[in-house]
């Protein structure tokens, strides 16, 4: 990934502020939004971003933030259905070129996909791992190493 660019990240939990402080650490312009104000203390001593406290569902905070101008904007709420508006609005309103969005819930991948929003799903992630540990090998019938 190229530095330099300027990212809009909705949720500073886990996954959010990992993405701000890796992204801010390599040069990147970042603005984290989120509705909890105390997650930003999960944002290291060097992130040199923004943080916004405020609802990112209101058109508003992202206008604050400046969606327009981002080049990536990232959902990662722990609300799937939070993370399908805010992907939408910046993907049909903002025109942000990449969206990319956190949706937990396997079953809702398929509207996402409908919805042309890119997403990971944590959920599915883990599960193919564990699949192919055992289709691998790695496990024998007891549950023990091979």
């Amino acid at each position: 990934m190229r530095n330099n660019l300027y990212i809009v990240i909705v949720g500073c939990g886990r996954l959010g502020s990992y993405l701000a402080n890796h992204l801010s650490r390599i040069g990147n312009s970042i603005v984290v939004i989120d509705i909890n104000e105390s997650t930003f203390n999960n944002l290291s001593s060097d992130f040199s971003g923004f943080k916004i406290h405020g609802d990112a569902t209101q058109i508003a905070m992202l206008r604050e933030a400046k969606a327009d101008k981002a080049d990536i904007f990232f959902a990662t709420t722990h609300e799937d259905n939070v993370n399908l508006m805010v992907a939408q609005v910046a993907q049909k309103v903002f025109n942000v070129p990449k969206v990319l969005a956190r949706v937990y819930d396997p079953k809702r991948e398929e509207v996402y996909a409908h919805l042309h929003i890119d997403t990971i799903c944590p959920t599915s992630m883990a599960a193919e791992m564990f699949l192919k540990a055992v289709e691998n090998g790695y496990l024998n019938m007891d549950g023990e190493k091979s």
